[in-house]
């Protein structure tokens, strides 16, 4: 599914509440940025049989006391078994999800600190992690600038 259909399909699914539309088509273009850097429409996201989505705690190994918690979206349903971890529990499937969903996602997922895009079929190498604060950031300045106070013309009387 192209973005622009994804997009589409995060406003019609959003609550009809006078709001949430309007909130995800100002940030649809943040979100379709950032998935435009990314090489596929969707991925594979671990989930509990509840839907909830598998966090990973990630250690520093030069300093063991900094961690971040990221959520692994993998290109392929192979590249599952690529983390240890993963795919171990019969508990835990993935899912295929489209990207701007997951991006979209990630803003309301409090304690996840990324998302690590497992990018190359078959190997962990090639990954791109998106960070919620900057995803944030970057929904935020698109928000400012589309609620800027448009200018009156002089001659409006």
């Amino acid at each position: 599914m192209d973005l622009e259909k994804q997009i589409q399909l995060l406003i019609d699914n959003a609550p009809h509440d006078g709001i949430t539309p309007h909130f995800v088509a100002a940030i649809a273009p943040a979100l379709s940025a950032i998935a435009q850097k990314l090489r596929h429409s969707q991925y594979y996201i671990l989930q509990s049989l509840e839907g909830n989505w598998v966090l990973t705690t990630l250690s520093n190994r030069a300093n063991p006391g900094l961690e971040k918690r990221v959520i692994y979206a993998f290109s392929t349903i192979q590249d599952v078994s690529l983390i240890p971890s993963a795919g171990l529990d019969p508990q835990i499937l993935a899912k295929a999800l489209p990207v701007t969903h997951i991006l979209f996602q990630l803003v309301a997922l409090e304690p996840v600190d990324s998302i690590v895009f497992l990018e190359t079929p078959g190997t962990t190498t090639h990954t791109v992690e998106v960070q919620r604060d900057e995803l944030q950031k970057l929904m935020q300045q698109q928000i400012k600038a589309q609620l800027k106070p448009r200018q009156i013309p002089p001659d409006i009387a």
